[in-house]
């Protein structure tokens, strides 16, 4: 802790100019001496001493700078005591001066450099945080943005080390890491942008979409039981010599319509999941909404509509061609709004690099179709952290986690088939940069 004991330290609180003829030999009543050590240590000999406090403009006292031993002749040694006795006077008022100067650009350099550091930390809290609220909405992904920073960078380190291959030209500065950095963490950011039902939609149906079909079926059984119980009323108020046996058919009737009813809702619960099903199951499906049952007025009502049996019918995944449309937008809501941050030179590739990791070699990605000349090689680097956290994700309710050698090997495919770099992907893989993520097994 500063005190007054030591010279430095009593400027430093006091705030106030110290000027000593000799260091040994302060005024009676000063509170501090002169610490010694060094000069017991190395046969050195401390005697003028000029000690300025270092102020901002706001008159804060940051730091002080201590100047021993004036000499007229700057080339004069200082090699033992007389040296010091013949060469070294005390400092003047114009000595003060300067020195004064000097203690006040110093301590605008030192003010100026914690505010850069605390407007960067400034801002990675902002990033932190932005990436946290947005990844709330959609609990699935936690983490993601965090990983695919961790991985992207990660591979840009192991390009940058690289010595042969199309990139071993390829160098970054700890700058061109950092913005890199940040467009990986505030690559989804644009997902603010999407409705979050459709963000977190795990199924092919919501849950009250299904919720209704579910409790259709259950009133069209209540209707089937009611319209049976309706017909063995008539017959037995029409006196049916062969009410017995009519009543048994009818009873076996309902049995075989209820046991088809659950087996629909079977189906749909099927089909609700969001896997790929056989061609012959999809037009099942669609055969749902045709096929009507009568309700208790005697009303067709099909189990599905047609736009529910639509939506059953995805192919793959669990988002109608709109619900996918929508969360595609997300990087043109991302690329909109990074768009409007006044970066710095240093970051200022920050939006364009995050707009084109969803893009692809071959211009079969969103949201734009580019074609690998127009895919920043930073992007094509986040396309395949991106893809490989998603693929080993193990928080989605939607798909299970692969395992790595699975994910890469998707990877492999991507790559054979023109849509990522195959040169990058050989130094994720050799590198083995996908295990700076790798999740305890």
């Amino acid at each position: 802790p500063l005190t007054d004991e030591s010279i430095a330290g009593h400027v430093a609180l006091s705030g106030r100019l110290i000027n000593l003829a000799d260091a040994y030999a302060p005024p009676p009543d000063s509170p501090f001496t002169i610490n010694s050590w060094f000069d017991e240590q190395t046969g050195y000999r401390t005697k003028s001493m000029l000690v300025v406090p270092m102020r901002t403009p706001h008159g804060q006292t940051i730091g002080v700078l201590q100047l021993i031993n004036c000499k007229d002749d700057s080339s004069a040694r200082l090699a033992d005591p007389p040296d010091v006795e013949r060469h070294v006077r005390p400092y003047d008022a114009r000595d003060e001066k300067l020195a004064g100067s000097l203690a006040s650009q110093a301590a605008v350099a030192i003010y100026n450099r914690r505010l850069y550091l605390s407007i960067r930390d400034l801002f990675e809290g902002f990033v932190k945080a932005s990436v946290t609220a947005i990844e709330a909405r959609d609990p699935t992904t936690s983490g993601h943005s965090f990983r695919v920073a961790d991985l992207t960078v990660a591979l840009a380190e192991t390009a940058d080390r690289c010595e042969t291959g199309p990139y071993r030209e390829l160098k970054f500065r700890d700058d061109e890491l950092m913005e890199l950095r940040y467009a990986s963490l505030l690559h989804d950011f644009g997902k603010v942008g999407v409705r979050e039902h459709v963000l977190v939609k795990a199924k092919k149906l919501y849950p009250a979409d299904f919720d209704r079909i579910r409790h259709r079926v259950e009133l069209l059984k209540r209707d089937l039981v009611l319209r049976t119980a309706r017909a063995k009323l008539d017959r037995a108020l029409a006196r049916d010599a062969d009410y017995a046996a009519r009543a048994a058919r009818l009873d076996a009737d309902l049995a075989a319509a209820l046991a088809e009813l659950d087996r629909q809702l079977d189906l749909v619960g099927v089909a609700n999941e969001p896997s790929v099903q056989p061609q012959a199951f999809t037009a099942e499906i669609l055969r749902l909404a045709t096929q009507t049952w009568q309700d208790a007025e005697g009303t067709p009502r099909s189990v599905l509509t047609p736009e529910e049996a639509r939506v059953l019918a995805i192919p793959r995944g669990s988002l109608t061609d709109e619900e996918r449309v929508a969360i595609q937008q997300h990087v043109v809501h991302t690329f909109q709004f990074l768009a409007q941050i006044p970066w710095t030179k240093e970051l200022s590739r920050v939006p364009e690099i995050a707009r084109s990791h969803h893009e692809k070699l071959d211009g079969t990605g969103y949201p734009y179709g580019a074609r690998a000349e127009a895919i920043p090689v930073q992007s094509r680097m986040m396309a395949i952290a991106d893809i490989y956290d998603a693929l080993t994700a193990s928080d989605r309710p939607y798909k299970k986690a692969l395992r790595a050698e699975e994910a890469l090997a998707i990877l492999d495919a991507e790559r054979r088939a023109g849509a990522l770099d195959s040169a990058l992907l050989d130094l994720f893989i050799e590198a083995r940069v996908f295990e700076r993520t790798a999740r305890p097994a």
